[in-house]
């Protein structure tokens, strides 16, 4: 392969890896802080045989074409892959890979973080030290709720699903509910986890976390209707995809107090706009998609990339492809 291979990658990565890339293709890195926009993105893959994307990017069959006929691979920084068009991709015979299972257990920790976040109003405390509003200790101020003892609903049990309910279940002794595509005995056994309907799940929990990955089965899964049977007093957190939930009904679930509390790693659109109604809203902690975002899980992100990347161009078969289902 030596250095003759020409590489794109979206934006800079870190962790070492990343140089043995450069060590070993021609790359070219996008050098702004924000993703490249549309034209420039197909500018830059001209004439190269891999590509190194994010989610921001749209990889579609237009951005193939663009590459010039000898692109061979496309390597996707994400566990997440609804931004590639992957029959385009198999059609051309282009190989396609992601970053899966090292970020489980970052983004487990950020939904639970999120959760007690949310349940124990802690933004909204920290805001009125930021004030200079806090002027004593009130014995009725600030009060939240515990986890403990209580219902926890786990929409999606995957792997990320499950590492919440194992920190929950294990740390706060809650009752796990759970929807998922297939029966998980395992789960039922070892967490005491019972599979529902979603019906069931949101009129059952009093914390709920969302972890199925983003279809057009699952856009706006969690709509007004599904929100409208939600405990009063209910703790929801999505560091699944923002388009899950459909947010303008959660803004009027929360305005009209059928949500004590709300925690979102993810929006629609990313970066979400000071002027939506969530961002404003009492109860309601938005971070910006960091579930991922430790110095460990990225790092092995882009290994993982790389190594896809590399395979990909080489011929070989990817350490971790995706395939066109069906």
């Amino acid at each position: 392969m030596g250095n003759s291979s020409r590489v794109f990658v979206t934006r800079q990565l870190p962790g070492p890896a990343f140089d043995r890339l450069r060590q070993e293709c021609d790359v070219r890195v996008w050098p702004g802080v924000m993703p490249p926009d549309r034209q420039s993105l197909l500018q830059e893959v001209a004439d190269c045989e891999g590509v190194l994307a994010l989610l921001t990017d749209r990889v579609d069959a237009e951005l193939m074409d663009a590459a010039g006929g000898g692109l061979r691979v496309i390597s996707n920084y994400a566990v997440g892959y609804n931004n590639i068009d992957l029959a385009a991709a198999a059609a051309r015979g282009i190989s396609v890979g992601n970053t899966p299972d090292v970020l489980t257990d970052a983004t487990a920790d950020m939904a639970v973080t999120l959760m007690l976040a949310a349940a124990r109003r802690v933004r909204e405390a920290s805001d009125e030290v930021r004030r200079g509003d806090w002027k004593t200790w009130d014995p009725r101020g600030w009060l939240g709720v515990e986890p403990g003892g209580k219902t926890l609903g786990i929409v999606g049990m995957g792997r990320i699903g499950e590492a919440v309910a194992r920190r929950m279940v294990g740390g706060w002794q809650m009752n796990l509910l759970y929807t998922s595509r297939s029966a998980k005995p395992d789960v039922d056994s070892r967490l005491g986890g019972r599979k529902v309907d979603l019906e069931t799940l949101m009129a059952e929990s009093d914390f709920l976390s969302v972890h199925v990955s983003l279809s057009e089965q699952t856009k706006h899964l969690i709509d007004a209707a599904m929100l409208s049977r939600v405990r009063p007093d209910a703790v929801l957190v999505n560091t699944a995809r923002g388009e899950i939930i459909d947010q303008e009904a959660l803004a009027d679930a929360v305005e009209q107090g059928r949500l004590r509390g709300v925690g979102l790693d993810v929006t629609t659109p990313e970066p979400l706009p000071t002027s939506d109604r969530l961002v404003g809203l009492p109860g309601v902690t938005i971070v910006p998609h960091i579930g991922s975002a430790t110095t460990r899980s990225r790092y092995a992100m882009t290994e993982i990339a790389v190594d896809n990347l590399l395979a990909g161009l080489r011929g070989d078969p990817l350490r971790c492809p995706v395939m066109l289902e069906g």
